[in-house]
């Protein structure tokens, strides 16, 4: 069972195709965790930025989660742990989350994710474009 809930690293890129649907509807700004500089992003403002987060999976979720209100919108990518702290603590207060149905195939994977995925979504006072 260690596979399902572990990786040899915390970060699993986002795939192209859902980046570009998210894209095209939130009109992203901003993404503080781009693979080359993750860990960065949460050391500078979000505010009037319209963020993609997709985070490193592992204990430093509730360090973007925090952040959330921050900007003008913020979607993140997240693994589907309902049971978790920051599932109850942040995204229980979420404008909406969205659970994908299947499992993503990150990055240029030829396998699908051992867990499912969601995305939590933040309108901080966002106006539709």
């Amino acid at each position: 069972m260690n596979v399902h809930f572990s990786s040899l690293s915390p970060h699993w890129a986002t795939p192209r195709h859902l980046y570009a649907q998210l894209d095209a509807e939130f009109h992203f700004t901003f993404d503080p965790c781009p693979l080359d500089l993750a860990g960065f992003g949460c050391l500078r403002s979000w505010e009037g930025e319209r963020v993609y987060c997709n985070p490193p999976y592992g204990p430093e979720i509730p360090k973007y989660l925090s952040k959330a209100r921050e900007p003008i919108c913020a979607v993140f990518l997240l693994p589907a742990r309902t049971d978790t702290k920051w599932f109850h603590d942040y995204c229980l207060f979420a404008d909406e989350i969205r659970f994908i149905k299947g499992r993503l195939k990150f990055g240029e994977a030829k396998n699908s994710a051992p867990f499912p995925s969601m995305l939590v979504i933040y309108n901080g006072g966002a106006q539709p474009l």
